[in-house]
């Protein structure tokens, strides 16, 4: 199973993921995690540019070019050979922070980042998509206190409410795939319900 977490800045995707992985191999489960981008030795790179603050003059065409070299390069090195081995991959974000983020943020066209993000992946979508959703200035507080501020991080708050309004929008349109948490709540109500959420859709139906 191909589980995804997604969310605005701040949401605690990044914090939640090993507790919750945790939880899941002591309830006997195969657990890979990842994150994006990165994941591989390429990944990280592209990452690390991404990510420098001092990258202000970075096009969002060529962010959104590099977002998804690195999740091509994750989907062909780690995400595919573990899902025919038959191991849970849980990925700290995935193609749907493209939409929000590249998307619905920047106001690319929609459209053509979906057929650019089939390229790159070759198709592949999560079984399941958790948003944890938390108010773009709330997290974005969270994430000057722990110190982990990066060049998205500083896009203006507008452009950060524009990427949760398209997270919202996205669980919207498939809401078989999507299930949206309150990333507000407390964090053990929040790691409780993430657990509830992903064992519900793990566990086989009774006979």
């Amino acid at each position: 199973m191909f589980i995804t977490l997604e969310g605005p800045e701040g949401s605690g995707k990044t914090s939640h993921l090993p507790d919750l992985a945790d939880f899941l191999r002591e309830d006997g489960w195969n657990v890979l995690t990842t994150r994006e981008p990165g994941g591989t030795a390429i990944g990280d790179q592209v990452r690390q540019v991404l990510m420098r603050s001092d990258n202000t003059a970075m096009n969002p065409r060529a962010e959104t070019l590099l977002f998804l070299a690195a999740r091509a390069q994750l989907v062909n090195e780690v995400i595919r050979p573990a899902l025919a081995a038959g191991t849970v991959v849980i990925s700290d974000r995935y193609g749907d922070s493209t939409l929000a983020y590249q998307g619905y943020g920047h106001g690319n066209d929609l459209d053509t980042i979906r057929q650019m993000l089939a390229f790159a992946t070759g198709g592949l979508t999560p079984d399941l998509t958790v948003l944890l959703d938390v108010d773009p200035a709330v997290g974005l507080r969270r994430k000057k206190t722990v110190g982990e501020w990066n060049r998205m991080d500083a896009y203006q708050l507008e452009f950060h409410q524009r990427v949760r309004a398209g997270y919202l929008e996205l669980a919207r349109q498939e809401p078989r795939r999507w299930v949206v948490l309150d990333a507000g709540q407390p964090r053990e109500m929040v790691q409780t319900a993430l657990r509830q959420v992903i064992l519900a859709r793990l566990t086989p139906p009774s006979v």
